[in-house]
């Protein structure tokens, strides 16, 4: 089954092959919704800007840890802040969220699904026996081509491109394809943050691999993306 909802500032998909359905996984990620979302006067994020939180909640804190370590690894380039000085914990609470969901969905039974959230991916076991999920790199500068597709099997791909986060100094797109969608997505942030040294910076993370398009559209990948890719468009 698949449906579509707007959750976490994006559009969620959720296809699950077998198993319960996705509503207990979408009713975490609603929920998380309200707890994380900046643009939520009564989130939780919004109301530690304020002041009104007693006590820091347990999960929140985790999802903010992440953001500072990620902080210091890159000397500031990646930021839970935005350049206005907004809290908004981004990626960091994307991936974070979309871990609960998953879980949820394997407690039920579920050990192939593919949760897509506004192009960021987590795609876990095969549509079918034998074949990998689909997954599109997002073209930076086109919204309706992909730069390349990727067979995928138990991975995450994130994709950072100039809408979402302002200029990338000098670079145009950058995708992280990781165990998980925590360290795809900010280590896709970080590494758009930094700009052309984020390349080699991300390659060199634990598990990652990159596929980043820079100013002048010239296209960087690590060299075992190549067992991944299905199709690249020049």
């Amino acid at each position: 089954m698949s449906r579509v909802e707007q959750l976490l500032g994006r559009p969620v998909s959720i296809e699950v092959r077998d198993g319960v359905p996705a509503d207990g996984a979408y009713d975490c990620l609603a929920e998380l919704d309200r707890r994380f979302n900046p643009g939520l006067a009564d989130s939780q994020v919004c109301r530690l800007e304020r002041g009104e939180l007693a006590e820091l909640p347990v999960d929140l804190a985790e999802v903010l840890g992440i953001c500072a370590y990620y902080e210091r690894l890159t000397g500031g380039a990646f930021s839970a802040r935005t350049p206005g000085g907004r809290l908004d914990p981004g990626p960091a609470a994307l991936g974070w969220a979309v871990r609960r969901a998953a879980d949820r969905l394997r407690a039920g039974g579920s050990a192939n699904f593919c949760l897509n959230a506004g192009g960021d991916v987590l795609a876990v076991g095969e549509p079918e026996p034998g074949r990998p999920w689909v997954v599109g790199i997002r073209h930076p500068e086109l919204a309706d081509r992909v730069c390349a597709v990727l067979g995928v099997r138990d991975l995450a791909v994130a994709t950072r491109v100039p809408v979402e986060r302002g200029p990338g100094g000098g670079l145009l797109a950058v995708s992280v394809v990781a165990a998980d969608l925590i360290t795809a997505g900010v280590v896709a942030a970080a590494a758009y943050a930094l700009g052309p040294d984020g390349v080699s910076w991300a390659d060199s993370q634990p598990g990652c691999l990159v596929f980043a398009v820079d100013a002048e559209h010239v296209v960087h990948r690590s060299a075992a993306l190549d067992e991944l890719i299905v199709v690249e468009v020049s």
